[in-house]
């Protein structure tokens, strides 16, 4: 409870159960306000439906604010989400002041803003990975630069021998998610993030799949493939908590 973000998971058929319902409605809180999408927290109901409550599905549907989205398992473990994809367009003018923040002190390359409301900023190809993950973001002045978006996605292009995995696997790019404006300073691993990043990059890289990471302090890396309007995220997750909340 209280992180960035809960998400709420109930049953719409009476006759069915954890285990066997194939269709649950979906909801997601910050710890201040509901969102439209969240896909970890998606990944993270779908694996706790696979492997505590043993649902015998291969393919599990969740009723959102986002209309229909799917979890299905997959090979090596890991959980693949169906998630929109949205497109992105240059800033408006009344969000420049949220762009030069951050070209005071960085590179910045472009700057779109998405049909999600969220600011995607790509910086130089220049930049290093360790240049990238030591940016610091500070959430009063982001609040006082603009109004009415969702957050900010910083991104660049994956380059060098820091970009790659521990079995030397090479990521196609790097982001970093801050969205004060819904009580979330930085997000660890944004899946609706990439639902803006991917149909970015796909045009950037001209390529429709992609093994990437996101760079926030816990970190964490994302198989994904561009579907049309559609993107197919996948990864793994893991139990680490349970526990039983009393009314």
């Amino acid at each position: 409870m209280n992180l960035s973000e809960t998400a709420f998971l109930k049953i719409i058929n009476k006759t069915d159960s954890f285990q066997s319902g194939k269709c649950f409605s979906l909801s997601w809180f910050t710890p201040s306000s509901e969102v439209r999408l969240c896909g970890h927290a998606t990944l993270a109901t779908a694996a706790v439906l696979f492997k505590e409550c043993n649902n015998e599905n291969q393919i599990i549907e969740f009723e959102t604010l986002s209309g229909i989205l799917k979890a299905e398992r997959v090979q090596n473990n890991r959980i693949q989400l169906n998630l929109p994809a949205f497109e992105s367009n240059p800033v408006n003018v009344e969000y420049e002041k949220l762009v030069k923040i951050f070209s005071k002190s960085l590179p910045v390359k472009e700057a779109v803003l998405s049909v999600s409301k969220n600011i995607l900023i790509r910086l130089s190809d220049t930049m290093t990975r360790k240049e990238f993950e030591a940016i610091t973001t500070n959430d009063s002045e982001l609040l006082s630069a603009a109004s009415g978006i969702i957050g900010v996605i910083l991104t660049v292009k994956a380059s060098g021998e820091q970009c790659i995995d521990d079995e030397g696997n090479s990521y196609d790019f790097l982001s970093r998610y801050f969205a004060p404006w819904y009580g979330v300073s930085e997000d660890p691993v944004c899946g609706s993030a990439h639902s803006v990043l991917t149909p970015y990059w796909a045009k950037i890289l001209n390529k429709e799949k992609f093994y990437v990471r996101q760079c926030s302090r816990r970190g964490g890396e994302l198989h994904i493939e561009l579907l049309k309007d559609r993107i197919l995220l996948s990864g793994n997750a893991v139990v680490v908590v349970r526990g039983q909340i009393s009314f």
